[in-house]
C-alpha cells in the first residue's frame, strides 16, 4: 500500500469515528463523514466509487429528515400542534447548547440538554401559544422529549452505518 492509501484510511477512520460522536452529541457528524469521503475522493480519485458517495449522502439526508421530524412527531403524538413542534425544536437547540456547558461531561450534557430542552420548549410553547392546560402542555412536552431521544438514537445508528460504509470502502478495492 502507498502512503496515500494509508493516509486515506487514517483520515476516513478518524473522521468516521468523530462523526459518530458528533452525531450522538446532536452535532452534524453525518455531514462530516460525507464531506471527508468527498474530500478524499477529490484528493485521490478512485478511493470511493460514486455509488458509495451517493449512499453516504442519502443516509445523511434521511437521518437529518428523521431527526428534524421526530421531536415534532413526539409532540404531535401526545396532542401537540405546530406551537409544540416549533417549541420542541428551539428548546432542543437551546438545551443542547446550554447543558453542554452546564454539564461538561462530553456528550452527556448535550444529550440531556437536547432532550430536556425539547420537552420544556414544547410544553412552554403549547401552554403560552396553544392555550393548553398545564397538564396537557406537560404531556406534550414529554412526547417531544421522548421523540428527541429516539431521534438521537436513530441518527446515531445512521452515523454508525455511514462510518462502517466509509471505512470498509477505503479498505476494500
Amino acid at each position: 500500500m502507498t502512503w496515500q492509501e494509508w493516509t486515506i484510511i487514517a483520515i476516513t477512520s478518524f473522521t468516521a469515528m468523530l462523526g459518530v460522536l458528533l452525531t450522538v452529541a446532536t452535532l452534524p457528524g453525518t455531514w462530516l463523514i460525507l464531506l471527508s469521503a468527498i474530500g478524499c475522493q477529490l484528493w485521490q480519485p478512485g478511493t470511493f466509487d460514486w455509488w458509495t458517495i451517493g449512499s453516504l449522502a442519502t443516509m445523511a439526508t434521511v437521518a437529518e429528515i428523521l431527526e428534524f421530524f421526530s421531536g415534532a412527531a413526539g409532540a404531535k403524538s401526545t396532542g401537540g400542534g405546530k406551537h409544540g413542534a416549533i417549541g420542541g425544536v428551539v428548546g432542543a437547540l437551546v438545551g443542547a447548547l446550554g447543558f453542554t456547558f452546564l454539564i461538561p461531561i462530553p456528550i452527556v450534557g448535550t444529550v440531556i440538554g437536547a432532550v430536556a430542552g425539547a420537552g420544556v420548549g414544547a410544553a412552554v410553547a403549547e401552554k403560552k401559544f396553544g392555550n393548553r392546560t398545564k397538564e396537557e402542555a406537560l404531556k406534550i412536552g414529554a412526547g417531544a422529549a421522548a421523540g428527541r431521544l429516539v431521534a438521537i438514537f436513530i441518527k446515531g445508528g445512521f452515523a454508525a452505518a455511514m462510518a462502517v460504509t466509509a471505512i470498509v470502502a477505503t479498505c476494500v478495492k
